[in-house]
């Protein structure tokens, strides 16, 4: 995978150490911003520095990965995002059963409706514009949250690898997430190379993979990252059953829909293992973590949201845009 552009003085620090360009002056320093999940050189600047941890780069030195003026930085850069996340994501636990609570924290989410949209109303290419923003994660699928499993014991490790053995396609190559989504980009045009479409995503896109991988490469998140998954399990069912059926609406066919006609399937069973096996047996034996299981998991329905809303907005624009346009010229 290529070097991203740079998109602002963060990021073009960043490009210059991994490129070995360092004769210009650049500067580590964050501006202050209410919304850093929305601020562009931030996003992609920490999704860089977090890609050492995964793949790398074409033409980068694999020692990077520890390369100490780096971590520095990224240190540095996650500071505002780590407190917008505690301002706006954490919660006080209630005296339940953690399952229960995850269970409540989902049902009250009134996120944006983006699955309905998709499922009835979506035009081919705002269907690709969902899947092309997606694939920054969904191309790597499971794999921020397999940093889990040599940090837990007993039942709950147990149960993390039950999950991620599905997500990996349970031995089959074929049958893995990440490969079924690339048979739906290739549905759609679109370029299924890991990565491709780092550059044309905007932050909050960066923001979704991000923050996973924020409490992936850091052990002392270890519980967030845990609840993350939960989230992410415990509202997949019925969000995939609607991509299914706007991917149908366009056309697709069944094995370019798989990817989420799988999930519907697979996704009603991790919601139990996540709630229970998974994060209940984690609190069993640390319960002084519940309020990072629960802070992970509102930290996932808080960016998706955001990503969402994202979308829809300008989809809807854009039908204003269209309709103020047929209005003129008739």
């Amino acid at each position: 995978m290529q070097l991203p552009p740079p998109r602002g003085p963060l990021s073009a620090w960043l490009n210059d150490q991994l490129t070995g360009a360092r004769g210009a002056q650049r500067t580590t320093e964050v501006t202050r911003s209410s919304q850093p999940f929305a601020d562009e050189d931030l996003q992609l600047a920490l999704w860089m520095a977090y890609e050492l941890q995964y793949r790398g780069f074409d033409d980068v030195d694999p020692e990077a990965q520890w390369d100490p003026g780096i971590i520095a930085a990224r240190t540095q850069w996650e500071r505002p995002w780590i407190n917008w996340l505690e301002a706006t994501c954490r919660v006080r636990p209630a005296d339940e059963p953690v399952a229960d609570q995850l269970r409540a924290m989902i049902d009250a989410d009134d996120g944006p409706r983006l699955a309905p949209y998709l499922r009835r109303h979506a035009t081919t290419e705002q269907f690709r514009e969902f899947v092309l923003n997606r694939s920054v994660y969904q191309l790597k699928e499971a794999d921020p949250h397999s940093f889990a499993i040599p940090r837990l014991d007993g039942a709950a490790k147990a149960a993390l690898v039950e999950i991620e053995a599905d997500e990996y396609g349970g031995g089959r190559p074929e049958r893995m997430h990440s490969e079924l989504f690339r048979t739906t980009m290739r549905w759609l045009g679109l370029d299924d190379s890991y990565g491709r479409y780092v550059p044309e995503v905007p932050a909050v896109t960066l923001a979704v993979s991000n923050v996973m991988s924020l409490f992936a490469v850091h052990r002392r998140w270890t519980a967030a990252l845990i609840g993350h998954l939960a989230a992410l399990e415990m509202t997949s069912t019925l969000p995939n059953r609607q991509y299914a059926a706007g991917a149908a609406r366009l056309g697709a066919s069944k094995d370019q829909a798989r990817y989420f006609t799988e999930h519907v399937e697979a996704d009603a069973v991790h919601e139990q293992i996540a709630a229970h096996d998974l994060c209940g047996s984690y609190i069993q034996q640390n319960p002084e973590a519940i309020s990072d299981v629960l802070f992970g998991a509102r930290c996932s329905l808080a960016i998706d949201n955001l990503f969402a809303e994202r979308l829809l907005t300008r989809w809807k624009a854009s039908t204003r845009y269209l309709r103020a346009a047929y209005a003129t010229a008739g």
